[in-house]
Formats: structure tokens, sequence, C-alpha cells
């Protein structure tokens, strides 16, 4: 069984592509991108750096610190120095709300 985790209000995302929250002890990254709401880790795995502080562009985030770019979708490493994926989470929209799936 699922357990779902309020995690944003999508207003906190109507002019940003990109927020990071914590959602049970989790640093997460959630995304606003044209087909819908997404979720990753907000920490790099290369270095510590916070997703959330990136820039997104054409479905990837690039990292802050040393210019990796992930899929947002996937996790998958697109570009740069990271060998590991990001870990995603699955979401969804109820209402007003943007709930998140830690596991």
């Amino acid at each position: 069984m699922t357990t779902w985790h309020k995690a944003a209000e999508t207003s906190a995302l109507a002019e940003k592509e990109v927020i990071g929250v914590e959602v049970g002890g989790v640093e997460i990254a959630i995304y606003r991108l044209d087909d819908g709401y997404f979720a990753t880790s907000n920490i790099c795995t290369h270095q510590f750096a916070f997703l959330s502080e990136g820039y997104v562009n054409d479905g990837c985030v690039e990292c802050p610190l040393h210019q990796a770019f992930f899929d947002i979708r996937t996790g998958a490493v697109k570009e740069g120095p990271p060998e590991a994926p990001l870990k995603t989470f699955p979401v969804k929209v109820e209402g007003s709300d943007i709930l998140v799936a830690l596991s």
C-alpha cells in the first residue's frame, strides 16, 4: 500500500519550475513541467548540492555546483560527473495539494 505525503501546494510552483521541500525527513525537489508535476531527491548524487537551486531546462535539472544534468522524469544522468541517477518519487495532485510517495 502506497502512503502519500503532502509535499506542497500547486500555488507554490505557479511561477517557479522547481522548489525544495522536506517530507518525512527526506529532501525532495518538486518540479512543474508542461506535462505535470515530478519529484526527485533534492540532493545531487555527485556532491552535496540542492538541485532546487539549479536550473530547469528541457526536462532536465542542472546541478548548481558542477553543472551536471539529470532527467527530471527518470532521474537518469544526462551529462556531467555524477555516475548515480537521482531517486525519483511518485507524485499525484489532489485538489491543490501535491502529494509524494516516499517508498
